[in-house]
């Protein structure tokens, strides 16, 4: 029923809350890792996908308020790419070959994975740590290979994939808005 969807949601947010501080120190550090020349990288399947692009296309445009531009890319987005990695390397290589060609050291990846278990994601978060990235997942429940892999993560306490999506959007606008605080653009 729509009302036991909105009751999982809302229960899901409730207990995300205690995630605001993780949420407001990524803030912190990546308007610093912006401005300074960094850039974020993202990565994840599916509607996480969608997620990670919702992300960087709130940072290379903008949010609430306008802004310079900010270096970040959604790794998924280059469909060119993406389809002679996995044909050449397999599946697995998709977002690692990327994080190789595009990284540099002092960098962050955002890795979002509702199961935290999707290989292709967990192995970029290998190579990102290799290339000298700091690296934070968005997932569903922990314990779960990526949070474990990752240097912080928002692992989302909640049984459905959907409602760990809703809950890692509004975790995105909640990184955004505070980005544009750390900015000094908020109103």
């Amino acid at each position: 029923m729509i009302e036991d969807h909105f009751r999982a949601l809302g229960d899901a947010l409730h207990r995300t809350v205690a995630a605001a501080p993780t949420i407001e120190s990524w803030a912190v550090r990546l308007a610093s890792v912006l401005t300074g020349g960094g850039r974020l990288l993202a990565c994840g399947n599916g509607g996480s996908a969608a997620e990670a692009q919702h992300l960087t296309g709130e940072l290379v445009g903008r949010f609430r308020h306008d802004r310079q531009p900010l270096s970040a890319l959604a790794l998924h987005a280059d469909t060119s790419a993406g389809t002679a990695i996995v044909n050449d390397y397999g599946e697995h290589e998709l977002y690692a070959r990327q994080v190789r060609a595009h990284a540099r050291p002092g960098d962050v990846l955002i890795a979002l994975s509702t199961s935290g278990r999707s290989q292709n994601v967990v192995t970029a978060v290998k190579v990102a740590h290799e290339a000298g990235l700091t690296t934070w997942a968005l997932t569903g429940p922990d314990p779960n290979p990526l949070t474990a892999l990752c240097d912080d993560a928002v692992a989302v306490d909640a049984p459905d994939t959907a409602t760990v999506q809703e809950v890692h959007l509004a975790v995105v606008h909640a990184l955004c808005a505070r980005i544009d605080v750390a900015l000094g653009v908020a109103g």
